[in-house]
């Protein structure tokens, strides 16, 4: 049955029931752009409380009704007033050119986030902490670097956007860097003409040939990208496509410059054997303003495997149990 809040996650609200965790769609502005988002509130929830609240920031290409709705979801039910937003240029939330992907963008639509749950009476301003999944982990850490609004951070399976897009998946394009910001230069200037240029666009795919380009894969990110994205939590708002545009931005950011500004507790959480670890790892050596931080290793997990296998799914639940238990 097709769930009548697009939430195509395992055991996602279903109706808003009295007792119960429920969600309540929002929509507000930043910067002009619309932003659409969803907000859980806890069980048994009541207004003249003031609860703990936590944002939730989606990976590259993904939208608040998958992961990080799931997250989301999870962090009401320990008790928070929690919201994940769809980027601007993406999903629901409004932008054109569509799925532009400016990491400016990204952190700022945090801070939006942060913004519209300090609005909220119900949530204690100086309780407020934030978890970013794959490239929102990314997002979210150099968001807290400078909005100190945020008292504790929280990444899962972090992806490092800006050194991926710069250097290639595990380094191996710097050779072609020149090349890539040509390109993207090029691509700006057919923009600025009205013609949006895109990289990752793929053409629409059965389930059987989706499959068959799993076959062609390696164990890891791509080929467990397309299971996640393409098959098991397929939603027609997720894309991994973005603008060609998009590079010049991108390649000039990289989470790891300012790290050591984060001066908030920080948890960094992984699958031991994930392809993208070295990200996580590498950002977390790197974050030397806080002696309250802690590397945590999900056991037997791939990067995409953390979003959804609910052996890994309650492993990094409860770590952010305890992380934010004690941090807010």
């Amino acid at each position: 049955m097709e769930n009548k809040f697009g939430l195509v996650y395992q055991n996602a609200i279903t109706e808003n029931e009295v007792g119960k965790v429920n969600i309540r769609p929002v929509e507000y502005e930043i910067d002009g752009i619309k932003v659409s988002a969803n907000l859980y509130l806890p069980a048994n929830f009541d207004e003249n409380q003031k609860y703990a609240g936590i944002t939730v920031a989606h990976p590259n290409g993904g939208i608040k009704e998958q992961v990080a709705g799931l997250f989301a979801q999870n962090l009401a039910e320990l008790g928070y007033v929690t919201i994940a937003c769809d980027a601007r240029y993406q999903g629901a939330s409004g932008g054109e050119p569509r799925n532009r992907d400016y990491p400016e963008n990204r952190i700022d639509d945090i801070s939006g986030m942060v913004d519209y749950l300090s609005k909220l009476d119900f949530v204690d301003n100086n309780r407020i902490g934030s978890l970013g999944i794959c490239g929102g982990g990314g997002y979210t850490l150099a968001c807290a670097q400078t909005d100190k609004r945020i008292k504790a951070v929280a990444t899962l399976s972090m992806f490092n956007t800006g050194r991926v897009r710069r250097n290639g998946f595990l380094d191996k394009d710097i050779a072609t860097i020149q090349d890539r910001l040509n390109k993207s230069a090029e691509a700006r200037n057919k923009e600025v003409n009205g013609e949006v240029q895109y990289e990752g666009e793929t053409p629409p795919m059965t389930e059987e040939q989706l499959r068959n380009m799993m076959e062609g894969l390696p164990t890891g990110l791509y080929r467990d990208g397309i299971e996640y994205y393409g098959i098991t939590h397929a939603h027609p708002n997720s894309t991994a496509k973005y603008t060609t545009a998009s590079l010049m931005k991108l390649m000039a950011f990289d989470v790891e410059d300012r790290m050591d500004l984060i001066n908030q507790p920080l948890l960094m959480m992984g699958g031991d054997i994930a392809d993208t670890l070295y990200m996580t790892k590498d950002a977390f050596e790197k974050a030397t303003g806080t002696e309250n931080k802690e590397l945590y290793l999900i056991k037997g997990a791939t990067h995409i495997r953390t979003y959804w296998v609910p052996e890994y799914v309650e492993d990094a639940t409860n770590k952010l149990k305890d992380f934010f238990g004690k941090n807010l």
